[in-house]
């Protein structure tokens, strides 16, 4: 009871932190918020882009919706660990590939339930103006799940809240802007499908 209460004191805490630093923009470009089962996928420049996406979601949607998350960063110290569990409802998968391992199978577990995700194709943060080739990740997701809606989303500015090195965070306007639904066309091969997601990603960039 007590450990929930803090979960959701700090929640609260969190987006007004956000909101105060970021302004905390959601723009639904091609699509309505709806609480129904998507995979949200977006560039990836900052530990808080998780953060920003999630408090960019409507209340209603943020209990259903889960963020995928490098095991070996958000659970180095308790607090990380703690925060992204009982806060986020984090899903964690490893970046060290095991050959008896799905890295998917979590995932799998998760969209199964009736959760949606968040995810971020490039596996890693980049620091380049346009994202990294996205991974194979979010097509075998989409093939699994055909009937459930890919939502594209263009995180802006995020990486000069705190910028590299710093500890102490500046406030930036900052925005998320989701995009149309997309999924996998008949007969698209992985590499096509992959190429198209990220020029969805990159469209919203513009707007």
């Amino acid at each position: 009871m007590i450990r929930a209460m803090l979960a959701k004191m700090m929640s609260y805490f969190l987006l007004g932190l956000i909101r105060v630093l970021t302004g905390s923009q959601a723009r639904w470009y091609g699509c309505p918020p709806k609480a129904e089962q998507r995979i949200y996928f977006a560039n990836h420049q900052s530990h808080a882009d998780l953060v920003m996406i999630w408090a960019a979601l409507p209340k209603e949607l943020r209990s259903s919706t889960r963020a995928v998350a490098a095991r070996d960063y958000w659970t180095r110290t308790p607090f990380k660990h703690w925060i992204t569990r009982a806060v986020f409802n984090v899903i964690y998968v490893s970046r060290e590939r095991h050959a008896d391992e799905d890295p998917l199978e979590p995932l799998i577990d998760a969209m199964n339930q009736g959760d949606s995700l968040i995810l971020f194709p490039e596996g890693t943060r980049g620091h380049a103006d346009e994202p990294q080739a996205f991974k194979a990740g979010l097509f075998n997701l989409a093939q699994k799940f055909p009937h459930v809606e890919l939502i594209p989303a263009w995180i802006a500015n995020v990486q000069r809240v705190m910028p590299k090195g710093e500890i102490v965070p500046v406030p930036v306007l900052c925005s998320v802007t989701f995009g149309a639904p997309m999924q996998v066309h008949v007969g698209e091969d992985r590499q096509a499908f992959l190429q198209r997601a990220r020029n969805a990603v990159l469209a919203l960039r513009e707007i």
